[in-house]
């Protein structure tokens, strides 16, 4: 654990040079304070329990898309979710009934750790970020990321992310930097990928 330590101290010294001094701890908890995903775990790898997964996912990003796009702060986008979650589930474990399927889906709202993950239009740093989980039978087969806020979950253009990603309070160096579009923008994605690596080693 020292030399991850030792290897963050160096990192943000470095950080601190190429860019200026801009916040990157500040970036980073932003990233983890206003940023809800959304995190649907297959039941296998089997081609059947995969396409489940995508129809379950693709009704549940229905029922949520338009109330999450009209919601003004992540803490009221927050407040739905926690207490939207009976109906969400039963969302999805409708559409596993329809779909003929023997599985049930369980929901839950919590913080989880995440790998580094790639979008169309964006990336996302590893670390530990609020999700609503949808755990469908055993939940051991691949699972599907999207963000539900900021709004993302429908592909965008990069002009888009900015946009949303700056409404919902991140700066326009750190929608820059996840977008790719601006200035050392793969030295400061580097940055938050190993700061969230580091505190996700610290979480419980």
């Amino acid at each position: 654990m020292m030399k991850w330590i030792k290897r963050l101290l160096i990192l943000v010294l470095a950080a601190s040079v190429v860019t200026g001094g801009a916040g990157l701890l500040r970036d980073q908890e932003t990233l983890e304070e206003g940023l809800l995903r959304l995190h649907v775990v297959a039941n296998s790898d089997a081609p059947e329990d995969q396409a489940v997964k995508l129809r379950v996912k693709d009704a549940v990003v229905s029922m949520l898309e338009e109330t999450m796009e009209a919601m003004p702060t992540v803490e009221e986008a927050r407040a739905y979710l926690e207490t939207h979650l009976p109906q969400i589930e039963e969302t999805a474990n409708r559409v596993l009934k329809e779909l003929g399927s023997g599985l049930e889906a369980v929901v839950t709202f919590a913080r989880e750790r995440f790998p580094t993950r790639e979008y169309d239009t964006f990336r996302l740093p590893a670390g530990v970020y609020q999700a609503l989980r949808i755990t469908i039978g055993a939940g051991e087969g691949h699972n599907w990321w999207c963000v539900l806020f900021p709004s993302l979950c429908v592909p965008a253009s990069t002009q888009g992310f900015t946009a949303a990603a700056e409404a919902s309070g991140m700066s326009q160096t750190l929608a820059g930097t996840l977008a790719g579009d601006t200035t050392g923008y793969e030295i400061r994605f580097r940055l938050l990928d190993w700061l969230g690596e580091v505190k996700a080693g610290f979480a419980p």
